[in-house]
């Protein structure tokens, strides 16, 4: 039941993950999901934590891109200040704009993974684009009222997977 939310592994945060991670399992590039897995959906600034993190990453070679629903204006002025790549209104958890991002890096799916909060828009999109996702719980309490109907569902789901033993923590892969 709920195969399709299985993530590859789970976190806390995107911020206790080591580089180390997904310098194993090959990592090329990192899609990132912006609201409430970097920050918060209010943020328009990135915080020190997460310039570190993106400079940690770069440091190893590996290309982090955020990828977010939210609109175009937003992200790209986070992703600016970040100085990072970015793909708006990336419309998970459909898949198609994810594997038109692959194709056009000319990566493998197995050199690309992705870290967001939500089963039904971050878990959903990897699968269906055939790469590995990272889930991760949400770094501040507040959401985008439109995150509101997704969580609903979102919670069962993760309860039953945590029940079940599939939220295996990024440390045990």
């Amino acid at each position: 039941m709920f195969k399709s939310f299985i993530p590859f592994a789970h976190a806390q945060s995107i911020y206790e993950i080591e580089v180390d991670f997904f310098l194993k399992n090959g990592v090329k590039t990192l899609f990132i999901d912006l609201d409430n897995t970097l920050d918060s959906y209010r943020a328009t600034e990135p915080q020190e934590r997460t310039i570190v993190l993106i400079k940690k990453l770069r440091d190893v070679g590996i290309n982090p891109v955020i990828i977010s629903n939210n609109k175009a204006r937003r992200v790209c002025i986070y992703a600016d200040k970040l100085g990072v790549e970015y793909l708006a209104s990336a419309r998970k958890p459909f898949s198609k704009k994810i594997k038109a991002e692959i194709a056009r890096r000319g990566l493998t799916n197995n050199e690309v993974m992705l870290v967001g909060d939500q089963m039904m828009t971050d878990v959903l999109a990897s699968h269906g684009a055939k790469i590995r996702v990272v889930l991760t719980e949400k770094v501040v309490k507040e959401d985008q009222w439109t995150t509101h109907i997704n969580r609903l569902m979102d919670r069962p789901i993760r309860r039953y997977h945590r029940k079940k033993g599939n939220l295996v923590d990024w440390r045990n892969k």
